[in-house]
C-alpha cells in the first residue's frame, strides 16, 4: 500500500527569515523560464535552499537562459539592479561587464570545469554610474538530477577597496621616493608629474602650480595627461579676487578642498579602465612650512569609474601631502645650497679682502717703523717722547704681526703660498728658534726646558714656515701657563719628527678641542694673560703643518696644562716637486722673533701696584676749598695701553691701575673710585662682568662706567649702554676724547647727586604736606566736637531766657550764631580739603532731583545773602531726576552763591536749572567786578581767589572744591568773565536716561 506524499510550495521549501527568502517565495517562477516550483528537479531545490542559506555571496543560473537565483549577500553586489533582477536572465543584469563574465560561465557550463580567478576587474552599472570594481570569482557547474549541467554556481567576494587602497599605496610610495633624493625644485615637479604619470587610473590627469614669490600669480610647473595652456591648464593664474578663473585657486590657497564638475565639454579628457569622459576637478593646497602660506595648487581630475567617497577623499589628501612634502623638501635643499654658494662666495670675497688689505697695510706700516727706528737710533730726544716712541714702534710691530699673519692666511686660502723646503738640520735650528724666547718666559717665574733631537740626516721643511709654527706654539704656551714652566722636546720617532711643546697652564675644555685649530675660534672665558688676539694662530700653525705633509695634535685637561705635537715626515718624496729648493716669488712674510717677544714680555711685566688711598674728603690741613681730585679705576689686559690712559689722565685725575676686570672689581671694592674706565674683553672677568658685580654692590651701584672697546658700530654701543654702562668709547680715540668723556661723566655723575638731594628733598616736603593734610583732618573733626557743644549751649541759652531778656540779647545770639554756623562751615571746607588732596572721597549716589537740590540750597541762603543787599532769582523747569550725592551738590551751589555774593558788588544773582542734550545745567551769573583773563586759568586751584592783593576773606578753597566734586561726578564747571561785567559759572553734569517730569 503506498502513501502519498505531500506536494511542496514555496511556503515549506523556502522557510528562511531573510530579504531573499522573502523574494523568493513571492516570485511568480511559473512565468519564468524554470517554471513552477513543482516542476522544479531536486537538485535546483536543493541548490537554492543552499544558496539562500548562505551569508557569502552566491548566485546561480539555470538552464539555456540562464535564470538567476542569488542570496542577500549577493544583492548587495549588484546594487540598484535587485530585486528586479531575480528570476531574470544574468545576461541582461550584466550586461555591461558580460564580455568579461561570459567566458567564465560558458567554461563551467561546457566543460565542466570550475575556474577561480582573484580580483576580476568588472565594469558595473550599479550605483548611477559606471563603476571599477573588482572581485574574486568562482564559476563551478550545477548538475541536475540526471547529474547533466543544468546550470552554473557561481561564489564572488568584492574587493574592490583592498585592490584601490593597494594601488593609491604604491602611487603614494612612488611619490615618497621622489621626495627622498635631494634635487631642485623644477627637477621634483618633473619627477613627481612622472610618478603620477605611471598611476592614469587613479590620477587620469593633474597640474601642478606653484606660488609666485610676490604671492600674485600661480605658475604652472608640472602637467599630466593634459596639455599645458589649455583653457583648464594655463601656464600662469593671476590671483584676482574678481577674476571667476581664479575663484577655485584662491579657495584652496585659503586651505579649501575645491571640486568643481560638469567640464566634460572643457576638458575633452578620458581616464579611467574604461575611456569615459573625466569630468570633476579637484583643487586642493600645497602647504608650506609650518604657518607659512602654501606653496600652491594641487590640480587632479577624478577618475570617472569612481565615487569620490570618503576613502577617495582621503586619497587626495595624502597625494596632496606628498607631494608637498617633497616640494617642502626640494625649496629646502635649494635654499640650503643658495647659502652654502652665497656663504662660499663670501669666504672667497673675504680671504681676496684679507689678501688685498693686508697687502695695503703693509706699505703705511713700513713707513711708519723705519722713520720710527731712526728717529730712536739717531734723534737725541726726551725720555717722556722717547716711551711714547718705543709705544708706538713696538705697536707698529705687533701690527705688522698680525697683519702678515692674515696675509698668509689668505695666501692659504687661495692656494697661492710661496713655499720652498730645505734640507735643515732640525735640531739646531729649532734650539736657535726657542732660545728667542728664554728670558720672556723666565722673567714670569716660569721655568723653561729644551730637548732637542733630530735625525742623522737633515729635515726638508720651510724656514719661514718653521719658524712661525715654533713661535706661535710657544706665545700660545706663555700666554696660558702662570705656574710651573713650558718645555720643548724634539724626537725622531720612526719615519717621522715630532715637536712637542708641554705647559703647566689653565688646559683646555675637552668640549673646545674638536675646534682648536679652527679659524677665528677662541675658548671662551679661559683665564690669560691677554684676551687680545685673532683666533689664527694655532689654525696658521695647523696649515703651515700640512703643507710639510704632517700634523698637529693637541692633549690637554683643565687645570693641568697642554700638550701640542707636531709630527712631519722625514725625506721629500711627500713634498711638491717643484717646491724643493725654489726660488720665492712673493715677498717674505716672516718677522722674525722680535714682535712675538716684544708682546711676551709686555704680558711678562709686574702687575701694577695700586696708588696708596686718596681720602674720600679734604686732609684736615688743606686749606676751606681744596677739594679732593676725582678717583678714576683704570681696568685694561694692555699694558701700553694702561700706561697710555695713565699718562693722559694722570694730569687731571688720581688714577688707579688694574690688569683684569676681577682685580679692578676687588680694589672698587676696597676704595669705591668716582668713575671706571674698563676694557671689555679681559681675562678673569670682562668688562661686562666687572659692570655687573659693580651694579650689585650698594657702595658702587651709582660709579659711573665708560667702557672701551675695539668693536666698533653702533649695534656694539648699544650692547655696552643696554648693559647699564653710563658711556662707550671706540677703540681708537683721542687723548683730548679721552680727558672730554671722563670730564663729562664725573659731571653728570655729580648732576645725578644733586638730582637724588632734589629728588629726596622733594619728597620730604611731599610727606610734610601729607602730614599737614592728616593734621586739618584730625584738628577738623577735634575742633567741631567744641563747636557742637558751643551751638547747643547757644540754643539752651536761647530756651531759658525770658522774653525780655530774649529781646534784649537777641541781636547778639543772632551774631554769635552766625559765627558758630561761619565756623562749622569753616570746618567742613578743611574736611573736605584733607578728603581731596589724600583721594578719600566718596560719593553716596542716589536718585536725586536735581531741580530740587538747587531750590533747597537758593532758599537756604536767600536770607543770609540778603543781609548783603543781594536778590537771588532762580528760574527752575520741570524735575530733573539723576544719580548725585544730594549733599555734595548742595556744596557745590552753596559755594557758588557764596562766590557770587562775595564778589557780585550787592547786584541781584541770577540762577538757573534745565536740561540741554541730555544734560543737566546749572548756571549762576553775577553782575559783580568780574574776573581777568589772565586770573580765570587759576580761580580754581587750592587757595586762589578772583581777585589778589585785595582782601574779600575766605580761605580761596571753596571754587577748588566745587570743581573736584563736579569732576567726581563726571561733569565739569566752567566760567565766563569779564571785569567790570560780571561772571557766569555753568556746572555741567551727565544724566543717564534724563528723566525730566
Amino acid at each position: 500500500m503506498s502513501q502519498d506524499v505531500p506536494a511542496q510550495t514555496p511556503e515549506t521549501l523556502f522557510t528562511g527569515s531573510s530579504q531573499m527568502h522573502a523574494l523568493v517565495r513571492a516570485h511568480d517562477w511559473a512565468s519564468s523560464p524554470v517554471g513552477p516550483l513543482a516542476s522544479w528537479p531536486t537538485s535546483l531545490k536543493v541548490l537554492v535552499k543552499t544558496l539562500l542559506g548562505s551569508r557569502y555571496p552566491m548566485i546561480l543560473t539555470w538552464g539555456p537562459e540562464l535564470t538567476q537565483f542569488y542570496n542577500d549577500a549577493y544583492s548587495l553586489v549588484i546594487g540598484d539592479k535587485h530585486p528586479a533582477a531575480l528570476g531574470t536572465d544574468i545576461r541582461g543584469t550584466l550586461a555591461e561587464a558580460w564580455d568579461s563574465l561570459a567566458p567564465l560561465v560558458l567554461e563551467a557550463m561546457t566543460t565542466g570545469v570550475a575556474s577561480w580567478v582573484p580580483a576580476l576587474r568588472l565594469l558595473l552599472n550599479r550605483s548611477g554610474y559606471r563603476e571599477e570594481s573588482y572581485f574574486d570569482v568562482s564559476h563551478a557547474p550545477a548538475y541536475d538530477d540526471t547529474g547533466a549541467i543544468g546550470g552554473m554556481l557561481a561564489v564572488c567576494a568584492e574587493v574592490t577597496p583592498r585592490v584601490l587602497s593597494e594601488r593609491r599605496t604604491r602611487l603614494l610610495r612612488d611619490l615618497s621616493a621622489q621626495a627622498s633624493d635631494t634635487r631642485s625644485v623644477a627637477k621634483t615637479c618633473g619627477d613627481l608629474a612622472k610618478a603620477l604619470e605611471a598611476h592614469p587610473l587613479d590620477v587620469p590627469c593633474a597640474l601642478l602650480y606653484l606660488r609666485a614669490d610676490d604671492g600674485r600669480s600661480l605658475t604652472l610647473c608640472g602637467a599630466v595627461g593634459i596639455g599645458q595652456g589649455g583653457p583648464l591648464s594655463p601656464e600662469r593664474v593671476l590671483l584676482d579676487p574678481g577674476s571667476r578663473m581664479a575663484a577655485p585657486y584662491l579657495r584652496a590657497l585659503e586651505g579649501e578642498r575645491v571640486l568643481r564638475d560638469g567640464l566634460e565639454a572643457l576638458l575633452s579628457l578620458q581616464g579611467g579602465p574604461f575611456g569615459d569622459a573625466v569630468g570633476t576637478l579637484l583643487f586642493q593646497p600645497l602647504a608650506g612650512t609650518g604657518a607659512a602660506a602654501p606653496l600652491g595648487v594641487l590640480v587632479t581630475a577624478l577618475s570617472p569609474n569612481r565615487a569620490f567617497d570618503e576613502g577617495h577623499a582621503s586619497f587626495s589628501e595624502l597625494l596632496s601631502a606628498q607631494v608637498s612634502a617633497s616640494l617642502r623638501n626640494a625649496r629646502a635643499y635649494e635654499e640650503e645650497r643658495q647659502r652654502a654658494e652665497a656663504l662660499a662666495a663670501l669666504d672667497r670675497a673675504k680671504t681676496a679682502f684679507f689678501h688685498n688689505i693686508s697687502h695695503e697695510f703693509r706699505t703705511p706700516l713700513t713707513l711708519m717703523l723705519g722713520p720710527l727706528e731712526d728717529v730712536l737710533a739717531q734723534v737725541p730726544v726726551t725720555e717722556g717722547a722717547r716711551k711714547d716712541l718705543e709705544l708706538v714702534h713696538r705697536n707698529a710691530g705687533r701690527l705688522l704681526r698680525l697683519v702678515n699673519t692674515l696675509l698668509e692666511f689668505s695666501r692659504l686660502e687661495a692656494g697661492r703660498i710661496d713655499s720652498s723646503f730645505e734640507p735643515t738640520g732640525l735640531a739646531a735650528f729649532t734650539q736657535e728658534l726657542t732660545g728667542h724666547f728664554r728670558s720672556a718666559i723666565e722673567r714670569t717665574g716660569l721655568t723653561f726646558s729644551v730637548e732637542c733631537d733630530g735625525p742623522p740626516e737633515p729635515v726638508w721643511v720651510d724656514r719661514q714656515m718653521w719658524e712661525k709654527v715654533v713661535f706661535n706654539l710657544l706665545s700660545n704656551a706663555l700666554k696660558f701657563t702662570f705656574q710651573g714652566g713650558i718645555r720643548v722636546r724634539q724626537e725622531v720617532r720612526g719615519n717621522d719628527v715630532l715637536l712637542r711643546v708641554f705647559d703647566t697652564g689653565t688646559g683646555i675644555p675637552e668640549a673646545e678641542l674638536p675646534h682648536l685649530f679652527e679659524r677665528f675660534h677662541r675658548v671662551r672665558n679661559a683665564r690669560s694673560r691677554t684676551h687680545e688676539g685673532t683666533g689664527i694662530g694655532l689654525a696658521l700653525v695647523s696649515e703651515l703643518v700640512a703643507l710639510h705633509g704632517g700634523d698637529v695634535s693637541v692633549e690637554s685637561e683643565e687645570g693641568r696644562g697642554s700638550t701640542f705635537t707636531v709630527r712631519i715626515p722625514r725625506g721629500s718624496s711627500h713634498l711638491p716637486a717643484d717646491r724643493i729648493q725654489a726660488a720665492r716669488q712673493q715677498e717674505s712674510t716672516a718677522v722674525g722673533a722680535r714682535p712675538f717677544l716684544q708682546e711676551a714680555e709686555r704680558w711678562s711685566d709686574v702687575e701694577p701696584a695700586p696708588p696708596a688711598e686718596v681720602p674720600s674728603s679734604p686732609p684736615a690741613e688743606a686749606p676751606r676749598g681744596d677739594l679732593p681730585r676725582a678717583r678714576v679705576l683704570v681696568a685694561d689686559d694692555n699694558a701700553d695701553m694702561r700706561e697710555y690712559v695713565e699718562r693722559v689722565l694722570s694730569p687731571s685725575f688720581d688714577v688707579t691701575l688694574a690688569a683684569d676686570g676681577q682685580a679692578a672689581l676687588e680694589a672698587a671694592r676696597a676704595n669705591p673710585p668716582d668713575l671706571v674706565l674698563t676694557d671689555v674683553m679681559m681675562p678673569r672677568l670682562g668688562g661686562f662682568g666687572l659692570l655687573r658685580g659693580l651694579r650689585e654692590l650698594p657702595s658702587t651701584r651709582a660709579v659711573p662706567v665708560v667702557m672701551l672697546s675695539a668693536r666698533a658700530g653702533e649695534e656694539a654701543a648699544v650692547e655696552g649702554l643696554e648693559a647699564g654702562a653710563d658711556d662707550y668709547l671706540v677703540k681708537p680715540f683721542s687723548a683730548r676724547e679721552l680727558v672730554a668723556r671722563v670730564r663729562s661723566m664725573l659731571e653728570l655723575s655729580r648732576m645725578r647727586r644733586d638730582s637724588l638731594r632734589q629728588e629726596l628733598l622733594a619728597m620730604s616736603l611731599r610727606e610734610s604736606v601729607q602730614a599737614r593734610d592728616d593734621f586739618l583732618a584730625v584738628a577738623s573733626h577735634e575742633l567741631k566736637t567744641p563747636l557742637a557743644a558751643f551751638r547747643l549751649h547757644l540754643e539752651r541759652l536761647e530756651r531759658s531766657l525770658g522774653e525780655d531778656a530774649l529781646g534784649r540779647a537777641k541781636s547778639p545770639l543772632e551774631s554769635a550764631g552766625r559765627q558758630v554756623q561761619r565756623l562749622h562751615a569753616l570746618m567742613e571746607t578743611l574736611l573736605d580739603v584733607s578728603q581731596l588732596t589724600t583721594g578719600r572721597l566718596a560719593l553716596e549716589l542716589n536718585d536725586v532731583d536735581l531741580t530740587a537740590v538747587v531750590a533747597t540750597s537758593v532758599a537756604r541762603l536767600r536770607e543770609e545773602v540778603a543781609r548783603m543787599g543781594v536778590t537771588v532769582t532762580l528760574d527752575a523747569g520741570l524735575p530733573l531726576v539723576g544719580r548725585f550725592d544730594k549733599l555734595r551738590i548742595g556744596q557745590v551751589v552753596t559755594h557758588l552763591l557764596a562766590n557770587a555774593a562775595k564778589y557780585g558788588q550787592g547786584r541781584p544773582i541770577a540762577v538757573r536749572v534745565a536740561a540741554e542734550d541730555g544734560t543737566a545745567r546749572l548756571t549762576v551769573r553775577d553782575e559783580g567786578i568780574g574776573i581777568s583773563e589772565e586770573d580765570r586759568a587759576r580761580i580754581f586751584e587750592r587757595f586762589e581767589r578772583a581777585v589778589p592783593g585785595r582782601n574779600y576773606g575766605g580761605l580761596g578753597l571753596g571754587l577748588w572744591i566745587a570743581r573736584q566734586v563736579v569732576e567726581a561726578h563726571g561733569g565739569r564747571i566752567t566760567v565766563d568773565s569779564k571785569p567790570g561785567l560780571g561772571s557766569t559759572f555753568v556746572v555741567e553734569l551727565p544724566i543717564e536716561g534724563l528723566k525730566a517730569a
